[in-house]
């Protein structure tokens, strides 16, 4: 288990991995319940589909299977401001501390002693050294124009207020930007796994959304244990890619955190052979991504990926996947690829829009397993 790879022809081309998705199964909203989702399941060694309902997944998973979760808690890191002296509109994003070096702690600091990556847009554009100003008398300077949208910005606060304070008075939520209205107050409990804890994320991890608290203790009871890592998941997951030719494609890069204990826990279920369940292409990134490619075992600590899944690829830790459906065109897709091979992905993805399943973020849920 884990090393096995796709067996469908590799694709280089990203006009590859595209399906026809009307866009009324784009879900808006969440439904009512958390665990009310549809499930497609897909078994890897087949391609057969069976379509269930999200709380089958108490049957799905047996006893001794090792789910690993996402903890990392969406911020309200949309800005929506002012330039000064000008009063032009701005809108930024706040992503991730400038120093690859600082973890999401650096939420609670001084703002100005931190520098931020921001994705930003603005009426004719930002330069160095334009002030801004936004909501609650957080302000903020342009250090630099990095291109792509990017800016490193460094914030000012009354009182050496931290951060997050300010974001939690000014900030909104950054719902996704193929979700069309405006984030409500049922948003700021549903755009949150039942888990989220580590702060610093600017969209959640989707597939947990699923998950209630009494499935998580039903599951346990059951004999299927749980650990968890921290993916700050940016905005890469929403930016287009750009290039047909995968091979000229960058991720995004995102900071993540392996606990001594969930290492500890993967490593002794490879060891043992029992299946190591992702749950969200996050887990899987943030799995492989803290491998050991000498010992093919999974290192505790910070790190921060720029790793593109693709088919071909051998995986050394995921077995199965939980995940939501993504968009077409989209690195998201070519990883459930790289797990399940691009015919049975695309032909299960057909099968859902047949089939009226719901997409993306609030949509429904396909488990990829033996």
């Amino acid at each position: 288990m884990g090393a096995a790879t796709s067996a469908s022809p590799v694709s280089s081309r990203l006009s590859d991995y595209d399906f026809e998705l009307p866009e009324s199964q784009i879900a808006q909203a969440p439904l009512a319940q958390r665990d009310a989702s549809r499930l497609m399941h897909v078994r890897r060694s087949t391609g057969d589909v069976s379509h269930r309902r999200f709380s089958d997944v108490m049957e799905l998973l047996r006893p001794g299977d090792l789910l690993v979760l996402n903890d990392a808690r969406v911020i309200p890191a949309r800005l929506l401001g002012q330039k000064a002296g000008t009063g032009g509109r701005v809108e930024l994003l706040v992503v991730r501390p400038a120093a690859s070096t600082l973890t999401s702690a650096a939420l609670d600091g001084a703002p100005e002693t931190l520098d931020w990556l921001c994705l930003g847009q603005a009426s004719k554009g930002l330069k160095p050294t334009q002030r801004l100003t936004f909501a609650g008398g957080l302000e903020a300077e342009v250090l630099e124009v990095l291109g792509g949208g990017e800016y490193r910005v460094r914030f000012h606060a009354p009182s050496g207020a931290s951060l997050a304070a300010l974001l939690d008075a000014a900030g909104k939520l950054p719902l996704p930007p193929y979700i069309t209205r405006e984030p409500d107050a049922a948003d700021a409990e549903r755009y949150q796994t039942v888990y989220a804890r580590a702060s610093g994320a600017v969209a959640a991890p989707t597939a947990g959304l699923h998950f209630t608290q009494e499935m998580l203790a039903a599951l346990e009871a059951r004999g299927v244990r749980r650990v968890l890592v921290t993916l700050d998941v940016g905005p890469g997951t929403f930016l287009p890619v750009r290039e047909d030719d995968l091979d000229k494609h960058h991720m995004h890069p995102e900071r993540f955190t392996v606990p001594e204990a969930t290492a500890r826990e993967v490593n002794a279920a490879r060891a043992e052979g029992r299946r190591v369940v992702a749950v969200g292409t996050t887990v899987v990134r943030t799995l492989e991504s803290a491998t050991d490619p000498a010992t093919g075992k999974l290192r505790e600590g910070p790190g921060e990926t720029t790793l593109f899944i693709r088919p071909g690829f051998t995986f050394r830790q995921v077995d199965a996947l939980l995940t939501n459906f993504h968009l077409p065109r989209s690195t998201l897709v070519v990883l459930v690829s790289a797990l399940l091979g691009r015919e049975r992905t695309l032909a299960a993805y057909a099968e859902a829009v047949r089939d009226g399943y719901r997409f993306f973020s609030y949509g429904d849920a396909m488990l990829v397993s033996e």
